[in-house]
């Protein structure tokens, strides 16, 4: 106890000595309470004036609730935390490995779109599984590297590896573990693929669709020609979406994490005008007429049925091709394509510049055409006269 004067106050049990406020210096009312309990004489702090809130009626509350045994005494709380520190000391610190990382990580983004991809992806990188990131080596990386690129895609080692140092970098922010020891090194990937079907095949593709006219796959495919959408765009594609009044799509949660809306043109009008509906909010619905997940099978048959290319992705292949159309064109700039496109960096919507390039190439090819018809008009005129 400080050897400072005590202030009664009108509560029984309770007073008060002035301190200094911690901080300021400021004077301030330490307040403290006396009380005995089985028998026990017991005199600690309540608290301070400013800095705890606390007032005398306040400590004679505390007071009350500890004589009463609903509070235990400060004594008893520093003997407590002793305990369980003590306690805590015993237990061996909790390994934060990679497979748990992982499954921690799932829990914090149960509604990751891309969730189902990442899962897939760690099997690639189960041989860590029981290593924290600090006892991981760069050659045990090397070596998941070298085992993916064996038998799949560049791409597929580096979504693997990307996933490793994501929920690695996770688990650092949040103090679960320590950091790799090395930088991962990525292989590098060359997906700037741009897919374009020539007329012939467009023609083809379009008129076995239209001979199957209530095929989903089919509508999905000539939707996603005629206006760019995106497969998980599709799938998500409800009613209430299509504003036909103005002229509209909305597009519900897309790649770019806000609500976007893209023009309904005359052929995506019309395909949607006759597409049939049922109870289901979905434009096109899977079963039971929830959200469609895959239309894998239905896309490949028609792939098959009108010779398209093995290598050729339906839906993907034909959002390109929807904005290939618009670049050769030369009616259309690339400003213009990019917001069709919701592309958020233009560098995407150049990869289809060259198209437009060859346009502007042959156009300006004209000029020696047109200055040797003109000079062949004027000779012929000139014999005339």
């Amino acid at each position: 106890m400080p050897s400072m004067k005590r202030i009664k106050t009108k509560y029984p049990g309770v007073f008060f000595i002035w301190g200094s406020e911690v901080g300021t210096g400021k004077p301030e009312r330490i307040f403290y309470i006396v009380y005995r309990r089985n028998g026990v004489l017991t005199e600690e702090k309540a608290g301070r004036e400013r800095q705890n809130d606390m007032s005398a009626a306040r400590a004679a509350k505390i007071r009350v609730r500890r004589i009463q045994g609903d509070e235990i005494s400060n004594q008893e709380r520093r003997e407590a935390a002793r305990i369980e520190g003590e306690r805590l000391k015993a237990i061996p610190p909790q390994r934060w490995t990679v497979s748990k990382l992982f499954d921690e990580w799932q829990e914090s983004h149960p509604f990751l779109k891309g969730l189902a991809q990442d899962r897939s992806h760690f099997r690639h990188i189960e041989g860590l599984s029981d290593k924290e990131p600090q006892e991981i080596t760069p050659v045990e990386v090397d070596s998941i590297r070298n085992d993916i690129m064996q038998t799949l895609s560049p791409q597929t080692a580096k979504l693997a590896l990307s996933l490793l140092r994501r929920i690695v970098r996770w688990g650092v922010k949040r103090n679960l573990c320590q950091s790799l020891p090395f930088a991962i090194e990525l292989p590098k990937v060359n997906n700037v693929v741009t897919e374009f079907l020539t007329p012939e095949q467009i023609t083809k593709l379009l008129e076995f669709i239209d001979s199957e006219p209530t095929n989903p796959g089919g509508a999905m495919m000539k939707l996603a020609l005629y206006s760019g959408l995106r497969r998980g765009e599709l799938f998500r594609l409800t009613w209430p979406d299509i504003d036909f009044q103005n002229g509209f799509i909305h597009i519900r949660a897309p790649k770019s994490g806000r609500d976007e809306i893209v023009p309904l043109n005359e052929e995506a009008r019309s395909l949607l005008t006759k597409w049939p509906k049922d109870d289901s909010v979905y434009v096109f619905p899977g079963q039971g007429g929830k959200q469609r997940a895959e239309v894998r099978r239905a896309v490949n048959r028609i792939k098959a049925k009108t010779g398209l290319p093995a290598d050729f992705r339906p839906l993907h292949g034909l959002r390109h091709t929807f904005a290939s159309l618009l670049a050769s064109s030369g009616q259309a700039d690339l400003y213009s394509i990019q917001h069709l496109l919701r592309h958020r960096n233009p560098q995407t919507t150049m990869r289809y510049a060259h198209l437009r390039d060859e346009i502007l190439r042959r156009t300006s090819n004209l000029t020696g055409v047109l200055i040797k018809e003109f000079i062949s008009k004027e000779r012929r005129q000139g014999r005339m006269k």
